[in-house]
């Protein structure tokens, strides 16, 4: 935590406050003793996902004596305070950043000498909570005014600001305005609060165009009452805007400014990889009782919502380690029920022995991987659930951490849940991103279920696996991590950087990782950005042994898709077809299958006789002012969920399609692939 530091050269007061790191969840909270009046605002600006915001609050004291006021504000444990100040009687006091490690000293060293001061502090379970007092002269005021900033995190598909308003008494002039831009266009966005009632719903106003957003909420003095002769508030709780961007099908969106560039990935309509899970569970001495309730009950709905196609397993530790099977399963409805009824069967009691708990699951996951019993491109990870310390051998906590480590060996994911207020949550937090995890809190509460049952829901559908972003040495420096083990359904990857050259607004990008096409096979994502600041594109994703879809951006996409033929086959060869996908901006003039087909044409077939062949009969076919002789045969649509295809009727064109195409068939074939004749 950071201090900031005021002095008050009237009064001799010096002030102090700490800071925190993340921004845009605010209230304000005024406790008053006489006459205080209130004028309460928050202004916030997202632009590309990066939010500033600015909250103003200004008291002002009626009475005929001075007063203290205590200013406190809820900021999200991950929010970043980049300026307070103070203005009193016309004169502005603006705060002095220090180390976090002095903050605590340096405040109880406020406290004792008399001074007011300001502390940040726990207040939830994304909260935390910054206060400050200060006495007001008579019929005098004080404002405070609050910026701080945050990169937006996309979860569960969409970002969200939250606005926390806890004011506790009528404010004479309250309003919340956000303003959003987004160049790669917005989806959607919803506004609303937990607060909100049908009265006042309608001063929830968006304004929601192709690029832009505004939301706005400023109820009146009288519209705030509890009812009308009420001096209650009904503002009190949490705002909410969540929103989305628009999304290609290509390989993410960069920006570029002041010789910096943020580069983000969030591909969408990416089929989900299955994975291969062991829930490492707790079930030591301190788990008994409602934790252990609680467990089973989250562990019971996660198993339901398993995909067939994933491969599970179970690990218990206490002071021994047990384990439901001692290979992981196949998602059946029939291994559901029954690791079901094992999850039912848990009982808590003895120690805490993490370690063992966790080595048994990775041994469990590199035996399956050895033998090539599961899928080539299936993610594994780790579930591991805990509420205490370890205190069986070994008990020293880095020694578990390196343990860990070392048979993981950077191929597992770790992730790490800690349940309750006595697990050493620091060490789970580190033992998590040593092995490209992540770790959570479970509050020990009535939604505890809810709680473990979130965070499943944000690792359950993985997307792609070893996602590497290469950028060129020479053009770009300073970069954030550029290697993540997954990316998951819903989220998003942000990798940022600085240029070399200041002036540089394109150079080429490379993005490469795992994932699947129809669960089975394995597709290759990769792309190279080139252009000018928009960043002119071509992507182009590689399903093996499958297609191969190219996308220029803002402009056309196509497939193109290897076509094999019975391998003895007196005259047919294995060819490549190309096909539109999306084509709109071809000119009217485009000559070939390219651009002349992508709307479809007008036929009408008419007159079926017999034709050579048994079971084939011919037709007249009248297309482009034509007619032609056709032959109604079959196709195997291989774009079915068919594993040999799909038998479909089809009229074959004779005479290499004289009459349908334009031209002549050899202005559509080439000797090879990279030739022009």
């Amino acid at each position: 935590m950071q201090i900031y530091k005021y002095i008050n050269a009237r009064d001799s007061i010096s002030f102090q406050c700490t800071d925190i790191l993340h921004v845009l969840n605010a209230a304000s909270n005024f406790k008053r003793w006489f006459k205080i009046s209130l004028i309460f605002s928050i202004d916030c600006n997202v632009a590309s996902r990066f939010a500033h915001t600015v909250m103003t609050s200004t008291a002002l004291n009626k009475a005929n004596v001075s007063q203290e006021v205590f200013f406190e504000v809820e900021l999200p444990k991950t929010a970043f305070i980049t300026n307070f100040s103070m203005s009193i009687e016309g004169k502005t006091y603006v705060g002095e950043v220090k180390e976090k490690e002095k903050a605590k000293k340096q405040y109880e060293k406020a406290v004792s000498s008399g001074q007011t001061a300001g502390l940040v502090k726990a207040s939830g379970r994304k909260m935390e909570k910054f206060s400050v007092s200060v006495n007001i002269a008579a019929h005098s005021g004080v404002t405070f005014t609050l910026t701080y900033e945050e990169l937006l995190q996309r979860r569960f598909g969409n970002y969200e600001i939250m606005i926390r308003v806890k004011p506790k008494q009528l404010v004479q002039e309250f309003q919340i305005v956000a303003d959003i831009h987004e160049p790669q266009g917005i989806a959607f966005l919803d506004a609303y609060g937990t607060f909100i009632t049908n009265e006042l719903l309608p001063l929830v106003e968006k304004t929601v165009t192709d690029k832009k957003a505004h939301v706005s909420f400023s109820p009146t003095i009288d519209q705030q009452r509890k009812c009308p002769d009420c001096d209650g508030t009904l503002i009190d709780g949490d705002f909410f805007i969540k929103y989305d961007v628009k999304r290609t099908q290509g390989i993410g969106d960069v920006q570029i400014v002041n010789g910096y560039f943020v580069h983000f990935f969030a591909p969408s309509d990416l089929p989900q990889v299955p994975k291969n899970v062991i829930f490492c569970i707790d079930v030591s001495g301190s788990m008994y009782g409602k934790k252990i309730m609680q467990t089973k009950e989250a562990l019971l709905s996660i198993l339901k919502d398993l995909p067939e196609n994933d491969y599970f397993g179970i690990v218990i530790f206490s002071n021994d380690i047990n384990v439901w099977r001692p290979y992981l399963s196949q998602a059946t409805p029939e291994n559901i029920q029954l690791a079901q009824k094992f999850i039912m069967s848990l009982q808590a009691g003895g120690g805490t022995n993490l370690h063992d708990g966790v080595i048994k699951s990775i041994e469990m996951l590199y035996k399956e991987m050895k033998t090539n019993s599961l899928a080539d491109n299936s993610v594994p990870m780790i579930i591991l659930l805990t509420d205490g310390v370890p205190n069986t051998w070994p008990r020293d906590l880095p020694q578990i951490q390196e343990s860990i480590r070392d048979a993981i060996g950077g191929n597992i994911t770790l992730f790490c849940l800690g349940f309750g207020y006595d697990v050493d949550y620091p060490f789970l937090d580190v033992l998590a991103k040593q092995n490209n995890g992540l770790a959570r809190r479970i509050y020990e509460d009535s939604d505890a279920v809810l709680q473990l049952q979130g965070f499943y829901d944000e690792v359950a559908s993985p997307l792609l696996s070893e996602v590497h972003f290469n950028y060129p040495d020479n053009t770009v420096s300073a970069l954030t991590g550029s290697y993540f083990k997954q990316l998951f359904n819903g989220s998003e990857i942000v990798v940022a950087g600085r240029l070399n050259d200041i002036a540089m607004n394109d150079f080429p990008i490379e993005v490469s990782a795992l994932g699947c096409e129809k669960a089975t096979s394995r597709s290759i994502r990769c792309a190279n950005y080139k252009g000018s600041s928009s960043f002119s594109s071509m992507d182009l994703q590689v399903t093996k042994d499958r297609s191969l879809t190219v996308s220029l951006r803002n402009s056309v996409k196509f497939v193109i898709i290897l076509h094999k033929v019975w391998k003895k086959h007196p005259y047919h060869q294995d060819y490549l077809g190309f096909y539109t996908l999306d084509s709109h901006f071809f000119s009217q003039s485009v000559h070939g299958l390219i651009g002349q087909f992508y709307n479809g044409v007008e036929f009408e077939v008419s007159e079926v006789f017999p034709g050579q062949d048994e079971g084939k009969p011919d037709a007249l076919m009248f297309v482009k002012g034509h007619r032609v002789v056709v032959t109604r045969g079959w196709q195997k649509d291989f774009r079915q969920d068919v594993k040999n295809g799909e038998n479909v009727p089809c009229w074959f064109i004779h005479h290499n399609g004289t009459g349908l195409i334009d031209g002549v068939h050899t202005d559509y074939i080439v000797s090879g692939l990279f030739k022009t004749i």
